[in-house]
């Protein structure tokens, strides 16, 4: 049983081997940004919304609300980068119950670069709402003391989430295995569903985590969150 898409060679381009977790990684971003284009294609007041652009909406809804809840000044800016990471890592996971498709995030090149990601959007989200000089305090506070405490836990919350995510698909994907060989024909059904309620959860913690980290990052020290949103 192989334990990673990286493993496998999906095509070849000009000599160049895409393994499944590039390839995969391609699909879903093609599906998602076609899924898109066709349910807002005719986002106009005058034109009614149908059930697939009622759906959408509900969702962004529902991720703006879970964000505002954590920071209630997080920037539209904190939607669409938190919203994506949820709708990659949940629509990776979904995608699992068709066959021959492996989630590229079962792959841990893909978790480390989901979680880089998160490591580079911290610091920017908080050089934005403090300063590049009101953000660097942070790092020595309460004391100069804790300056390399506090760029260690840094680098460490990057990869508690890359392992955390690759950790929690790659053994779902292990135990499914597992049981299929066992018996065949009963366990698919359920390890299909628990197999996405598990993603779905997984792209929930990740997406909020990267929530609570940049709400940390762009606080003003020593003033209480305001409940003006940011427009």
């Amino acid at each position: 049983m192989e334990l990673t898409p990286d493993e496998t060679t999906l095509f070849t381009v000009w000599g160049l081997d895409i393994n499944e977790t590039v390839g995969f990684t391609w699909i879903v971003m093609f599906l998602l940004t076609l899924t898109s284009i066709i349910i807002t294609r005719n986002l106009r007041p005058d034109v009614p919304p149908n059930r697939w652009r009622t759906t959408l909406e509900v969702i962004v809804t529902a991720i703006q609300s879970q964000i505002e809840e954590i920071s209630p000044r997080a920037s539209r800016h904190v939607l669409y980068f938190s919203g994506t990471l949820f709708l990659f890592i949940a629509f990776s996971n979904l995608l699992l119950v068709v066959p021959g498709f492996a989630p590229p995030t079962a792959s841990l090149s893909t978790t480390a670069a989901l979680a880089l990601s998160v490591l580079i959007a911290v610091p920017l989200f908080g050089i934005t709402r403090q300063g590049i000089g009101g953000y660097l305090k942070t790092y020595v506070q309460p004391s100069v003391v804790m300056l390399p405490f506090n760029i260690i836990s840094e680098f460490s919350r990057g990869i508690s989430l890359a392992i955390r995510l690759y950790g929690n698909v790659m053994s779902g994907a292990v135990i499914a295995g597992i049981l299929l060989s066992v018996a065949p024909f009963f366990f698919p059904v359920v390890m299909d569903v628990l197999g996405l309620l598990t993603g779905l959860i997984q792209a929930y913690i990740f997406a909020i985590l990267a929530t609570v980290y940049i709400s940390s990052a762009t606080a003003t020290a020593g003033k209480p969150p305001s409940k003006e949103k940011d427009k």
